[in-house]
């Protein structure tokens, strides 16, 4: 039975209802406090050590156990101390820089390195998973109390770093006083939005992204840069590289010696590679599909448009890979076959293993960041840095602070830094439809991710796979990244390169300290565990660039005249000389 229209429905009619509502009102009150939190919500965090406690609390046993471990490393500290038991009697962690110094080895220092270790001990006991809790909430707990010991470790308070001491005492104070010019500098450069002093001495155009090339497409979303050939004849088939929009393209750019398009290029390849547009508050409303339609397939139009029916291999880098991943699922579903392979850099495409990111895709945190987005029309860059940082604290926000602040010195420019200091922002649309669809549900792996109204499979893509993680990767785990191989079971290749989302890829041959596994699975093999996976893969020294350059060739045809520079005819005219506009907005 109708009863007819609503009080609101009428008031809607009578043109009564105010152009705002409450629930705006509610957005707009939720945005003031993102600004407060930098997009962390107070409530997700509440609500975990709420669910850890009570848990806690309901299972005494729990807490005597927890009691008989505190006392156990209380007696194993002082033991060392008196020197009647193992000293040291806790070591820390191999990624744990800290207290690698030799004054931390004298005492009191070594007391106090040895007393913060055990209590970080037991605290990773009393937060790990505990019967009953929910696992995102145990790991926002245990992620709470790491970053508050963090802050509390001798190695940040001057007067407990025998390092600090030392050296005010040597320099008569020196180091505070240009440990606090540093401070000034660095609040002024935050003041004025000007790039950090570790990014003085690089530009983009000219030490930076300088590989030859012209823009050959733009729109209003993204540049397409074709780069010059330096070789006589290439392979037919062109490489796209499709980096992600969370950061600039030029990552895989930098100098002439560090730059992966560069050494591309030189192997014989005709290279194409997007540079995405710094999205503001106009392009709030872009979605995660456009990026798909005016980035991907748009790129592919034009690289057809220009080499010819040559098939591509496409390449795609952290987001930029997943979003390869979904187009190219999106083609094999619609009998489109011009991708002739796919290599994926640091790409997650089954989300159920996103490492500690997770933290930040829980449903309150979820609103908190769509209601901030709402605000804004976009992800700030700032808050996505600070929460990259907070993942590597240790390394990325308390060592800075110790050695450019405590200790007075400076930090040494390098390209790496520059590029990270060149922020990018993310459409709110587009990046609360990614952190729903992807981390939150993880549609893709689940088959439920639509294009065009439809469902997509990984399973229906049916070309080989390059696919690289990184050991030390915080953004993507390599672990995670490997969950392809039970989404597809066609031909894939898996390397697992030394370093980070970053310098992991930017892993230049003749860089010292690299080295990689890799380990091909052929169509039909049995599927392999990543930790079997990492025992049988045997370590290999040096860069894994010269391996994907092999294995591109591998999946290419002989060497052809290298194709013309853009394609006027069909309204591709070369603009712009590389790296062209979008890269240098800010």
């Amino acid at each position: 039975m109708d009863d007819g229209p609503t009080v609101a429905s009428r008031a809607d009619a009578a043109g009564l209802r105010p152009a705002w509502s409450f629930a705006d009102l509610d957005r707009r009150v939720h945005a003031a406090q993102g600004h407060f939190t930098q997009g962390t919500s107070v409530l997700a965090v509440a609500l975990a050590f709420l669910d850890w406690g009570l848990h806690l609390a309901n299972a005494p046993y729990h807490r005597v156990d927890l009691a008989h471990l505190a006392m156990d490393h209380a007696r194993r500290l002082f033991a060392g101390a008196l020197g009647i038991g193992p000293s040291p009697c806790i070591e820390p962690a191999p990624t744990d820089r800290r207290f690698v110094g030799s004054a931390w080895q004298r005492q009191p220092f070594a007391l106090m390195e040895q007393a913060f270790l055990l209590q970080e001990a037991w605290w990773q006991a009393a937060t790990a998973a505990l019967p009953g809790v929910a696992g995102p909430h145990q790991t926002i707990v245990a992620f709470t109390m790491r970053q508050m010991l963090d802050v509390a470790s001798p190695s940040n308070i001057p007067w407990l770093n025998p390092e600090v001491l030392e050296a005010t005492w040597q320099s008569g104070g020196r180091n505070l006083l240009d440990g606090l010019a540093n401070l000034a500098g660095d609040i002024r450069r935050t003041v004025t939005d000007a790039p950090p002093e570790a990014a003085s001495g690089f530009q983009v155009g000219q030490n930076l992204a300088i590989t030859p090339g012209r823009v050959v497409l733009r729109n209003r979303l993204m540049e397409l840069i074709q780069y010059t050939p330096t070789t006589p004849t290439v392979r037919p088939e062109p490489v796209l590289i499709v980096p992600a929009w969370i950061m600039k393209y030029y990552i895989l750019d930098l100098s002439p010696q560090t730059s992966l398009i560069r050494y591309l290029v030189d192997q014989g390849h005709t290279v194409f590679c997007i540079s995405w547009r710094n999205p503001g508050a106009e392009m709030a409303d872009t979605g995660f599909d456009d990026y798909r339609t005016l980035g991907v397939m748009a790129a592919l139009d034009a690289v057809n448009a220009i080499v010819g029916k040559a098939k591509v291999q496409a390449a795609g880098y952290c987001l930029g890979g997943t979003l390869l991943a979904v187009a190219a699922a999106a083609m094999a579903r619609n009998g489109d076959n011009r991708l002739a392979s796919v290599t994926l850099f640091a790409a997650q495409t089954d989300f159920t293993e996103a490492g500690e990111l997770q933290l930040f895709t829980s449903e309150a945190q979820l609103a908190a960041l769509d209601d901030l987005m709402w605000d804004h029309g976009f992800l700030d860059a700032k808050q996505m840095a600070g929460a990259f940082q907070l993942l590597r604290s240790n390394d990325l926000i308390w060592s800075r602070l110790v050695q450019h602040y405590l200790l007075g010195q400076q930090e040494r420019p390098n390209e790496l830094m520059a590029w990270n200091a060149d922020t990018t922002r993310m459409p709110a649309r587009m990046h609360s439809e990614y952190l729903h669809h992807m981390f939150h549900n993880n549609d893709l792996a689940g088959g439920r991710f639509e294009v065009e109204g439809r469902p997509v499979s990984l399973a229906d893509i049916h070309v080989p796979f390059f696919v690289v993680g990184t050991e030390t990767d915080h953004v993507a785990p390599w672990r995670s990244v490997y969950k392809l191989q039970l989404l597809n079971d066609g031909d894939s290749t898996f390397v697992l390169t030394s370093g980070g989302h970053n310098a992991g890829i930017v892993s230049e041959p003749g860089h010292p300290h690299r080295h990689f596994r890799i380990r091909e699975r052929l169509h039909g093999e049995r599927y392999i565990g990543p930790d079997e996976w990492a025992e049988i893969a045997a370590r290999q020294a040096g860069s894994w660039w010269p391996i994907w350059a092999a294995w591109l060739d591998q999946h290419a045809g002989t060497p052809v005249a290298p194709p013309p520079m853009g394609a006027p005819s069909r309204g591709l005219t070369p603009l712009d000389a590389a790296p062209g506009r979008y890269v240098l907005e800010r």
